[in-house]
């Protein structure tokens, strides 16, 4: 045997390999593994020094800094898959806080036997949500877990990002302020659903996850000082209003037909049970302003791709009680309170 012959990487057989656990003890077939099929997707300067890290340069002193767990299933869905979850997911939650995403992380937890053909899918849509959104994953782990120990894939994913010099998020809601939401909701949760229920509906319904940091650029160009942003992913739209409810101490008057909710949607949601102000959402956001703000940043919203059918949905107002009530179709009101329970456990 030649030194050439011995120092050869042999090529990991996508097509037919499946994780081993020797993937995760840190000999020659991990390397193989992170150098064949991570380095390739995910290639940048960081990752290329092959370091435990990232060492990187952040001249503006506001920074922003959120990790996510995904342990969605099905791992592939209309629209998406973990992938592309778990970037649009954290890219998400430091757009909500007025920031420019950065730098990603990424640390996997592979099922042994899981195929390298389908981690090969789902690696390739992270490395291409990254790009589109212009965020590079510079570091991350692997951990190969028996067989029966795991699902598959899990992926945590950490995000870092600067904050403007102009934004000025009060993080309050007053009474009297707009709720506004970005558009149709209850897309993803459907969507997951009905792939993990093998459902058909005669609409095909796509999950909305998506990267909403350019839109919420866009709104921050035109108001600086909104009150409050957040994605509506677990618990929904009902479950962000509750928690912003008890957080600024206010309570929220909705007006159900403003609500933009696909008739697809809520057909399926008629036949599996479910309420859509419930399910989860991956690509919309729910922004708190001033009244006198609301029209000029809907008209913005309204110029984005993935604001289009945004919407003035209701407003805040005092209320000792902290409620979220909904004034009806047919003209009454109910109260849109906390799930006791998970609608759908394992949607992102």
């Amino acid at each position: 045997m030649t030194i050439e012959t011995f120092k050869a990487k042999p090529k990991i057989s996508i097509k037919h390999g499946v994780v081993e656990m020797n993937h995760g003890a840190g000999g020659k077939a991990m390397h193989q593994l992170i150098e064949q099929l991570f380095l390739s997707a995910f290639d940048n300067e960081w990752l290329a020094q092959r370091n435990d890290q990232a060492c990187f340069t952040v001249s503006n002193p506001r920074l922003v800094m959120t990790t996510d767990g995904h342990v969605i299933s099905p791992l592939f869905f209309p629209g998406g898959d973990i992938g592309s979850l778990a970037v649009h997911g954290t890219l998400n939650d430091i757009a909500m806080a007025g920031a420019t995403p950065l730098y990603l992380s990424a640390g996997f937890i592979l099922e042994e036997g899981f195929p390298l053909r389908d981690l090969q899918k789902i690696v390739a849509s992270m490395a291409t949500a990254a790009r589109d959104a212009n965020v590079c994953i510079i570091t991350g782990d692997t951990k190969v877990v028996e067989k029966g120990k795991g699902d598959g894939v899990f992926i945590t994913t950490t995000g870092l990002g600067v904050i403007p010099e102009n934004v000025r998020i009060t993080h309050t809601i007053l009474p009297g302020d707009k709720i506004i939401v970005n558009g149709f909701i209850g897309d993803h949760g459907i969507a997951v659903m009905s792939q993990r229920q093998n459902l058909q509906f005669n609409t095909h319904i796509v999950s909305d996850c998506a990267s909403l940091h350019e839109l919420t650029a866009m709104m921050l160009e035109t108001v600086p000082t909104l009150h409050s942003l957040r994605d509506p992913t677990r618990g929904g739209l009902a479950g962000t209003l509750n928690e912003w409810a008890e957080q600024h101490q206010v309570g929220f008057c909705l007006n159900e037909n403003a609500i933009p909710i696909r008739d697809a949607v809520r057909g399926a949601c008629e036949l599996l049970g479910l309420d859509p102000l419930y399910v989860a959402n991956e690509g919309k956001l729910v922004v708190a302003c001033a009244p006198a703000d609301a029209d000029t940043l809907l008209a913005s919203m309204k110029a984005h791709p993935l604001g289009t059918n945004a919407a003035i949905i209701g407003e805040a107002i005092a209320d000792p009680h902290h409620f979220v009530q909904m004034k009806t179709s047919f003209g009454g009101k109910r109260i849109v309170d906390w799930l006791a329970g998970d609608q759908l456990p394992r949607i992102c």
